[in-house]
């Protein structure tokens, strides 16, 4: 109090100090890690300023001067937390209780700089110099604090019943509780004896203890506890008054902005028993500015959850299962949780809101499975269980049944993620991995004796065991701009005005309704107008937040900032889900940006995939080798530095893993030899630099920027085999004959020395060369052998199966000084492309099974899945209509189905690597895993046609590589295989890292060329020499379901786009509108003579315009169909459809030139 007191001498604010309960270290770290930016109160200095010496006067009678007003820089002058509340957070959220620790370590730090920041405010006419200053209390072994032997309080379920005190149900929460109030009360007690002490003269009287807690039991308990302190004569100002208060954060937050107008803490409060929603007819209930429930007697929107001790009993019965929610990447209503059946895993289907029951993906549940005739994949069910299914029968009952009941943000939902679907955007290389291939997980389950009939499980949340609320989440709020248009009733009071907003939906549900109308409110207007109000504090407003990541439901804020939100990106953090309420509620955490900026949605994607960005800390960076390190030959690592080593890579990589040589031998053969970064010598197991690196998995590469696993002094220097300079290397050393026959292989730790860092286009360059000019040039030499030699490697492999697949991968031109894009090309591929692949997958085979003789159960393989026939369905059964048969029994069939159909479009070269791309999105993704999880036969690499494989290439950009560098070092015995590597339980969670963080950052980059994308078709100031598009585009799917919606996707070649086309000028019911869905064909015929006027079949070339249209909170690519002319707009004129057609058209300039307005909307 001393210290407090003394920052404040002519502060006329309080003095508070604040003793903090464990739910506010679990819900509220926001707000205790918030701190004013000293620039707010430098801006609130100089205003103070200007009122005193500007035209209004400060000292007029009209206008006194009072004490200057207090500047709050935090909740508190000082934040008490007791060991108590450390211990229940550390147990019940490790992620909480990092966070309060190392807010609590670096108060330190800023509790040094307070005399001097305090010194200058006083100066200046401010309030407290502190900063935040957190004390950490032992009330476990303080005597004050104890609760003493044969206490006993009133439980929670006993204040409900009316127990008296002085009951035996007590908890240890309960106790719990008590002895934080006893902390508040100790330290309330010492502000009392603080004051009788130093009556005369004290520096401050306007001081208090604060406790901190959501629990409405423990305020009423601190309040009741209390006896009034003795009084002395005459001392008025603690006459009646307590030794602390309770309050809810959120009270105590109102009253810091009663205080201090300029404080913006309201809306890192978390939301918890309030659920704001549509407004009951009979008014608003709730108190101003409270933390209380505001929902009373509102009806329950999901079942409730089932206590502890139910599930507790019901999971020792095996009536209850527990595990992990996963929502699907589409979808927060439908997902997946992983349950032990016996040995196996199991995948147990969970779909729709109300089984799904308020579970957020990574929540850890307790389930209940339905019975098994409503378990997907029976005659009931439907087939498969898709939306879409068929099935006879009870299956199309059910069906209708749920269809029926499906609610109105049911179908926006919906409309939402088929919206989402059919964005026009970059195409995908691959399918989504499955259960079975990305975990070992069994999708599928035998129901009868046999094992014939095989069902997928579903099952109902029943009960949340651990929430997964400690991620922030990034997107955009969406508002209704509520108009005059509301009801005019004489019994609605205005605070109730909102009431009209569910009318917006019903005009959305009745307009949807009507036949051959498209719907024209996108799903996310429709659920703000039925969930977004004003609270009658006046102060805050109830918004729809909507995250990019769609396996999230919206979030329900309560905030003082609306408007200032609105286009914004922003992050959230999610609070609560009450059963009354439709969506889970949350808090403001922080603004990225605006919309749509390059810098904003860059950090927004990269939030989005929990891709690692951080700068490397501290513990990290002293891993590093010092400045002055010099690389010397070292015992035990073999001198390779008079071979002539090269590199060969794209231009400007400067982080270069891998090099390759190749000699002539006296005996006629030659060695070839792989030389590798050796970055284990750098990273050693174990430490902190290598923790990172397992943790961070891979490096990602974005369009305008590549983030490091590794830092970039072992990245870009010791670790990258940089031309000239020497380097230590793992080698691989193979001796063949020049027919490309292995006759050994060795492996070595080296030293090499790089004669040449070469681009593809310099190495090509070299393979093209004359022999005759290539006398005496050693870089020509031994390219031009690597390029012979992989010639005949590459062969062979094809002719063991390997497949020659496809992507519509493109590069971006990019200004050097803005790096926005200019020009978008194709990758050219050349021939010394196909020889570093080459010889980087022969030493990746080479040392799987090197790995594999020494350590049969602990190596780290890559595994690829043979496809399953389902996935290939659709593409053989559209491949059937130009003629072509794609047979995918294994590799080499496939691969021979390709070749064979190159020669059927012959006459379009593109359709055949068309059908290469769609061939390899049919297939799963290749996974990383460890060799004692599955057989040997499930080790088998499909694309590559290998039996065993790994990564061994890229240890600088991959984990994997760097554990598959240890078991080779173990294995050839230069170095001992580290502990952890012995684990196999500590491999699969690593492999599953592995995997996780590989696919996250391959789709962080994919939706970094899709934002780059958007800029570059955007033209203006954004994207140079961009703007609308006219291209030719190839058909690759054509919507021909009864009563759809006329449309068909488009890949665009140039720009690796696709996309969906839409005839919005033809009526769902249009009798001139041809569906075939036996030859995937759309068209359209004269009404007079029924002659088709025009289609278009899958694999036609169409001709599409692109273009990006702006809404209010984001921004997104468009394909409008140009020709077939007839399909764009049937009922215009062919003369006319040019003028009709599109808003805008790109001059030779390149400058937008404004046409007529477009018909479509």
């Amino acid at each position: 109090w001393e210290l407090l007191t003394r920052r404040d001498d002519d502060d006329g604010g309080t003095v508070r100090l604040a003793v903090v309960d464990t739910n506010i270290l679990l819900h509220h770290m926001d707000v205790l890690e918030y701190l004013r930016d000293d620039d707010d109160d430098d801006d609130d200095d100089n205003d103070e300023n200007e009122n005193e010496n500007g035209n209004d006067d400060a000292t007029s009678p009209s206008k006194p001067n009072p004490h200057p007003r207090r500047r709050h820089r935090s909740i508190a002058d000082a934040i008490v937390v007791p060991q108590t509340a450390l211990e229940e957070c550390r147990h019940r959220s490790l992620v909480m209780y990092r966070r309060i620790v190392d807010l609590i370590r670096s108060s330190g730090d800023d509790a040094t700089r307070a005399d001097d920041k305090g010194r200058k405010q006083k100066k200046n006419g401010g309030g407290s110099g502190s900063e935040r200053c957190f004390i950490v209390f032992a009330d476990v072994h303080h005597v004050d604090t104890q609760i003493f032997h044969g206490w006993k309080g009133v439980s929670k379920a006993d204040e409900e019943e009316g127990v008296e005190d002085g009951t035996t149900t007590t908890t240890i929460n309960d106790e719990n509780d008590a002895r934080l109030r006893n902390v508040a009360r100790f330290y309330g007690e010492a502000l009392y004896d603080y004051r009788r002490r130093r009556r005369t003269g004290a520096r401050n009287a306007n001081a208090e203890v604060v406790f901190l807690t959501d629990d409405a039991q423990s305020r009423r308990l601190a309040s009741s506890e209390q006896p009034p302190p003795d009084e002395r004569p005459g001392d008025a100002a603690d006459r009646g008054g307590l030794y602390y208060r309770a309050r809810s954060m959120r009270d105590h937050v109102s009253l810091l902005q009663k205080e201090d107008p300029s404080l913006t803490l309201l809306d890192l409060v978390a939301q918890f028993h309030s659920a704001p929603g549509p407004p009951m007819s009979e008014g608003i209930r709730g108190k101003d500015g409270g933390g209380d429930d505001d929902s009373g007697g509102r009806a329950a929107c999901y079942p409730p959850h089932l206590s502890s001790q139910t599930l507790s009993r019901g999971l020792q019965t095996n009536r209850y299962y527990q595990g992990i929610y996963r929502s699907d990447r589409d979808s927060h209503t439908e997902g997946y949780v992983t349950i032990r059946r016996g040995e196996d895993r199991v995948a147990v289907v969970i779909r729709g809101k109300a089984d799904v029951n308020r579970a957020v993906d990574g929540d850890i549940v307790a389930i209940e499975l339905h019975s098994v005739d409503l378990w997907l994949g029976g005659a009931r069910n439907g087939g498969d269980g898709s939306d879409s299914g068929g099935g006879g029968g009870d299956g199309d009952e059910e069906k209708e049944r749920g269809s029926r009941s499906q609610t109105a943000d049911d179908r926006n939902e919906g409309h939402d993620r088929q919206t989402k679907k059919d964005d026009a955007g970059i195409a995908a290389d691959t399918a989504e991995p499955s259960l079975r291939d990305a975990e070992n997980i069994a999708e599928e389950v035998a129901v009868d004796d046999e094992g014939e009939e095989l069902r997928r499980p579903t099952a109902k949340i029943v009960g949340i065991i651990r929430r997964n609320f400690h991620k922030n989440y990034c997107g955009s709020i969406c508002t209704i701009a509520v108009s005059a248009a509301a009801p005019e009733e004489d019994d609605i009071a205005p605070s109730e005005t909102e009431l009209a907003r569910p009318a917006a939906a019903a005009a959305f549900e009745s307009e949807s309704k009507m036949e051959g109308e498209r719907t024209t409110m996108h799903p996310h207007d429709v659920i703000a107008a039925k969930h977004e109000r004003e609270h009658p504090d006046g102060v805050t407003s109830t918004v729809v937040f909507f995250p990019i990541d769609n396996r999230i439901p919206p979030i329900l804020l309560r905030t003082t900032q609306r408007d200032r939100l609105i286009g914004m990106r922003i992050l959230v953090s999610m609070d609560s889900w009450p059963a009354e309420s439709e969506y889970p509620l949350g808090h403001y955490v922080k603004t990225l940006g605006v919309t749509g900026t390059k810098e904003t949605e860059t950090q927004v994607l990269l939030q989005e995939f929990r891709i690692p960005c951080e700068p490397f800390p501290a513990k990290v960076l002293a891993c590093l080798p010092p400045a002055d390190y010099k690389i010397e030959l070292e015992p035990g690592r073999t001198d390779l530095r008079h071979l002539p080593v090269l590199s060969i890579d794209p231009p400007g990589c400067k982080d270069i893993d891998d090099a390759l040589h190749c000699i002539e031998l006296p005996n006629g053969n030659w060695q070839v030899g792989v030389h590798i970064a050796d970055v284990t010598h750098y990273v050693e197991a174990g430490t902190a630099i290598d923790l990172e690196a397992a943790n961070r998995s891979t490096s990602t590469y974005l369009v305008n920027k590549r983030l490091d696993m590794l830092p970039s002094l072992l990245t870009t220097d010791l670790c990258s085999l940089k031309g000239n300079v020497d380097r230590f290397a793992f080698s691989v050393l193979w001796e063949v004959t020049p027919e490309a026959e292995i006759v050994n292989v060795d492996f070595k730790k080296s030293i090499i020395h790089s004669i040449a860092a070469l681009t593809y286009q310099q190495a090509q360059a070299l393979i093209d060369k004359p022999e005759k000019d290539c006398k005496g040039d050693i870089q020509a030499g031994a390219v031009k052998r690597l390029a012979k030699l992989a010639r005949k490697f590459r062969s062979r492999r094809i002719n063991a199966g390997a497949l020659t697949l496809a992507s519509p991968e493109v590069k971006f031109v990019l200004d050097s000084e803005s790096l926005n894009p200019t020009d978008v090309q194709a990758y050219t591929l050349y021939e010394a492309n196909a020889l570093v692949e080459e010889f980087m997958l022969l030493a990746n085979v080479t040392v799987a099974k090197k790995i594999l003789r020494h350590y049969p159960t602990l190596s780290i393989l890559r595994r690829h899945p043979a496809p399953n026939r389902s996935m290939f369905d659709g593409l053989i059964q559209k491949a059937k209509t130009r003629g072509i048969s794609i047979c995918i029994d294994d590799s080499k069939k496939l691969a021979d189905s390709l070749d064979a159909a190159a020669e059927i479009t012959s006459d379009d070269p593109y359709l055949n690597q068309l059908l290469r791309i769609l061939s390899t999105r049919c297939m799963s993704p290749a996974q990383y895993f460890c060799s004692g999880e599955y057989q040997a036969k499930d080790w088998h690499h499909y694309g590559l046609a290998a039996p065993v494989y790994t990564h061994f290439t890229s240890p600088i950009r991959r984990y994997a590589d760097v554990c598959v560098h240890r078991l080779l070092a173990a294995a050839i015995g230069v170095a001992p295989l580290p502990v952890f590597l012995s684990s196999k339980s500590y491999l699969h969670d690593l492999a599953a890292n592995m995997n996780r963080r590989h696919r996250a950052a391959q789709l962080a980059g994919r939706a970094s060329v899709q934002l780059h994308t958007l800029i570059f078709f955007a033209g203006g100031d954004e994207g140079e020499g961009g703007g609308v598009k006219e291209e030719d585009a190839y058909v690759l799917d054509v919507e021909t379901a009864s009563m759809s919606e006329p449309s068909f996707t488009v890949m665009v070649p140039r720009y690796g786009i696709e996309g969906r086309v839409r005839l919005t000028k033809i009526a769902i019911n249009d009798e001139c509108l041809v569906r075939d869905p036996e030859n995937h064909r759309l068209g359209y015929k004269d009404a007079a003579t029924g002659k088709i006027m025009a289609s278009v079949s899958v694999f036609d070339r169409v001709r599409v315009r692109i273009w990006v249209r702006s809404t209010r909170d984001r921004k997104e690519l468009v394909v409008d169909l140009l020709e077939p002319k007839i399909l764009a707009n049937p009922h215009v004129k062919d003369d006319d459809v040019d003028t009709e057609m599109g808003a805008s058209t790109v001059t030779s300039s390149g400058k937008k030139k404004k046409k007529k307005q477009r018909i479509s909307k």
